[in-house]
């Protein structure tokens, strides 16, 4: 197998698929580069734009941005409203350097209301009677374009070499990896100071926010954590000195310091509260990015072992196809679990082969029941290697988790295209004759770039 780059076995993933060399070229030249279309579930059920307020008091927008950070986008949305910015919720967030296309509702909102807004281009599309939900889409459609690969014939090596892996004929697949941003692009820390959490590690966790600097970060930021450092290891730490180090733009290493700096850091509880001062979904994102970069493990471990991703083998744990999927897509339903043991191993891998279900793996919370056989034999290998067992993560507040699985294969029909550069690009970006354009499909929650880094064979900050 061929082996990962090395920012990218530093959270958990360790090999390609496919052994052949990428394509290479450039991604995101221009925001046009990477398009992003939610795909909605069949059961959303939006009802037409003069369907009664009272019944349905969310307006529903279907917004394409250019260049827009998805809350940045809610919160302008919201000031042109007049409206408190909780009234605006989404399914999904987006990736700023791309072109996106998205739902939002506004409770209260009014069609005649609807703002004009930069780079945004707003559909009213309806309304519905509850506020859209995180995660309450099937999935997103892609578009990527890379410019000026020097091996475009690569491309197709690859693709066999995918197609092989996922196991279904037409049908491109891959490990269903957390990508990299889960864990922080520039800095993937965060789940080490998850790490830390679920262990009770509260001191740690903060000082591995806050310090260790790294090379590809502005040398005022490395010289603000080196500070945080020093002082950590001081016997008579000087948390304003550090505090007054650390660049006003790192806003939440600022929060944390200021606690220390202003209640004290002598016990679990003084820790734990500073690492609090951070909003409430940035504390679940820890714990989150632990259980991510547990499950990467997991899964570059089944690999190692030579178990397939495409069937199932005695005490898997497999999931079933959701039926709210809009068609040709494999979204797995992680609410019906079943482990595959003796005659269910074929009923199973039957089901698989067609689409209707999916091996899992953990995403290790209070309530997670793992594996049996070879798969649980891995799982607990590595809980035990990071020190970790469900029962860690009944963690106060915002903390803790109940787990979840997770498909450990996602699989879509990708096409890929020779195309000349986007009209619409910048001047200075237009693409050339050969430039390669991906078309595909992914269920919500994973990653373009487990597809991408396979054809690109490229770091993880080039993707």
């Amino acid at each position: 197998m061929r082996e990962a780059h090395p920012l990218e076995r530093a959270v958990g993933i360790d090999s390609y698929v496919s052994d052949a060399d990428g394509v290479g070229g450039r991604l995101r030249v221009a925001p046009e580069d990477f398009r992003v279309r939610e795909l909605e579930l069949d059961s959303l059920n939006v009802r037409p734009p003069d369907a009664p307020t009272g019944d349905f008091p969310n307006l529903v927008l279907r917004v394409t941005l250019r260049g827009w950070d998805t809350n940045d986008f809610a919160g302008r949305l919201s000031d042109e409203l007049g409206a408190s910015r909780e009234r605006v919720s989404w399914a999904g967030t987006k990736d700023k350097h791309a072109v996106t296309t998205q739902l939002f509702t506004v409770n209260g909102g009014d069609a005649a209301d609807v703002p004009e807004v930069p780079n945004a281009d707003i559909e009213v599309v309806g309304r519905l009677g509850r506020t859209l939900d995180f995660g309450d889409l099937a999935g997103n459609g892609f578009r990527i374009r890379v410019r000026d690969p020097e091996t475009p014939d690569n491309a197709a090596a690859v693709t066999d070499a995918l197609t092989e892996f996922g196991g279904r004929e037409g049908r491109v697949g891959v490990p269903n990896f957390f990508g990299h941003q889960r864990f922080g692009s520039i800095r993937p820390i965060t789940h080490t100071v998850g790490l830390h959490v679920v262990r009770g590690e509260w001191r740690e966790a903060v000082l591995a926010y806050c310090g260790g600097p790294t090379e590809d970060e502005p040398e005022e930021t490395q010289a603000g954590r080196a500070v945080v450092d020093e002082e950590a290891a001081s016997a008579d730490p000087d948390w304003h000195r550090a505090l007054d180090r650390i660049p006003g733009y790192l806003g939440y290493e600022r929060g944390m310091l200021h606690r220390l700096a202003e209640d004290g850091a002598e016990t679990d509880e003084d820790w734990r509260n500073a690492l609090e001062s951070v909003p409430s979904n940035l504390q679940r994102l820890f714990v989150n990015a632990a259980q991510s970069y547990a499950f990467n493990r997991m899964l570059s471990e089944r690999r190692d072992r030579g178990l397939p991703f495409d069937e199932p083998v005695e005490g898997d744990v497999v999931c079933f196809a959701d039926r709210d999927a809009p068609g040709g897509l494999e979204l797995p339903d992680v609410s019906r679990l079943q482990t595959a043991t003796g005659r269910r191993v074929d009923v199973m891998s039957r089901h698989i082969e067609r689409g209707r279900a999916f091996v899992t793996a953990p995403l290790v919370g209070t309530d997670t029941e793992l594996a049996e056989g070879e798969q649980g034999d891995i799982e607990r290998a590595v809980l035990d290697d990071l020190d970790l067992e469900p029962g860690d993560f009944d963690l106060p507040g915002n903390f803790r988790s109940t787990g979840t699985r997770r498909a450990i294969l996602v699989r879509t029909d990708l096409d890929v295209e020779r195309e000349s550069g986007d009209d619409d690009a910048d001047t200075d970006a237009a693409g050339g004759a050969d430039d390669l354009v991906f078309d595909f499909a992914l269920p919500h929650g994973s990653y373009a770039t487990a597809v991408m880094r396979e054809y690109l064979k490229a770091g993880p900050l080039d993707l």
